[in-house]
C-alpha cells in the first residue's frame, strides 16, 4: 500500500464521515510523533502511519445516518459500527495489503487490554503492539476532537483526556503507550496537532479537494476491495461527492 493510495482512501473516508472532522489526519500526526519518540525503525514508522491513515476504512460500509447520528446508537446500530475494523481489514486484504503494522492497526485498534474491546475480544499482549499503541491515540482524539454534539475541548480537555488514559492504563490501554503519549503532551509536543482543523468548520465544510486521478484511484480500490456481487451504490455516492467538490475548486 503506497501513501498516495492510502491518502486517497483516507480522504474518501473523511468525506463519508464528516462528523469526525479531521480526525484521520490528527491521529496520523500523533502516530508519527509517538513512533519517533519511541525510536521506531523508519519502516515501522511508515507502516504505523499508514495504519493510522486507513484505520477507519471500514466506515465506508457503515450507513451515513449511523456515522452522523448525534444521539446514542441503538444496540443494532452499535453492532453495525463495531463491524468497521473487520470491514476495513478485509478490504485491505482483498487489495493484497500484507504489512502487519497496517493490518493490525486497522483490525485491532478498538481492542482493550482486559479483553472488553472488539472485534475479537483480544487480551493483553495478544493484541498486536502497534494496535495497542494506536488505541491510545485514537481514544485521545475521540475525547478531544470536535463533534456535532461537543465543541472542541482545548487544552483543558486534553488534560482531562490524558488523565482518563492514565486511569485506564493496564485495563483498557497499554501502559507504556500511555506513558509515551503523556510525555509528549506534557512537553507541549501535541499542541499544534490538537488544534489542527479542530473547529466547527471542520465538520461542515470539506477543507480539501481531490484530483480526478486520486478520485479514480480511490474508486478503483474501493470497487476492487468490495465483496463479489456487492451493491456499489454507497461507493458511487461518495465518489460523486468527491467529484462535486473537485468541480467546485
Amino acid at each position: 500500500m503506497n501513501f498516495k493510495l492510502a491518502n486517497a482512501l483516507g480522504r474518501i473516508v473523511e468525506l463519508k464521515d464528516r462528523s469526525t472532522g479531521a480526525h484521520t489526519w490528527r491521529v496520523t500526526m500523533y502516530a508519527q510523533a509517538m513512533a519517533e519518540a519511541d525510536r521506531m525503525p523508519i519502516s515501522e514508522i511508515m507502516g504505523f502511519m499508514l495504519g493510522a491513515v486507513l484505520h477507519d476504512l471500514g466506515k465506508i460500509d457503515v450507513p451515513g445516518d449511523i456515522l452522523s447520528k448525534p444521539a446514542g446508537l441503538t444496540p443494532d446500530e452499535y453492532r453495525t459500527m463495531q463491524c468497521h475494523p473487520i470491514n476495513g481489514w478485509a478490504r485491505l486484504r482483498r487489495l493484497d495489503v500484507e504489512d502487519p503494522f497496517i493490518l493490525n492497526v486497522v483490525r485491532s485498534h478498538h481492542e482493550r487490554m482486559d479483553g472488553s474491546g472488539y472485534p475479537d475480544g483480544l487480551h493483553g499482549k495478544d493484541i498486536p503492539i502497534e494496535a495497542r499503541w494506536f488505541a491510545v491515540i485514537d481514544a485521545f482524539d475521540a475525547m478531544t476532537g470536535q463533534r456535532p454534539y461537543r465543541q472542541g475541548t482545548g487544552k483543558d480537555g486534553a488534560a482531562r483526556a490524558i488523565a482518563d488514559l492514565e486511569a485506564h492504563a493496564g485495563t483498557w490501554y497499554e501502559p507504556r503507550a500511555v506513558e509515551v503519549f503523556k510525555g509528549l503532551h506534557d512537553a507541549g509536543r501535541l499542541d499544534s496537532i490538537l488544534d489542527h482543523l479542530n473547529d466547527p468548520d471542520g465538520l461542515s465544510t470539506p477543507n480539501f479537494t481531490l484530483s480526478e486521478e486520486v478520485i479514480d484511484m480511490a474508486r478503483d480500490a474501493l470497487l476492487k476491495s468490495s465483496l463479489e456481487n456487492a451493491d456499489h451504490q454507497n461507493i458511487e455516492a461518495i465518489i460523486e461527492l468527491a467529484q462535486q467538490n473537485e468541480a467546485k475548486s
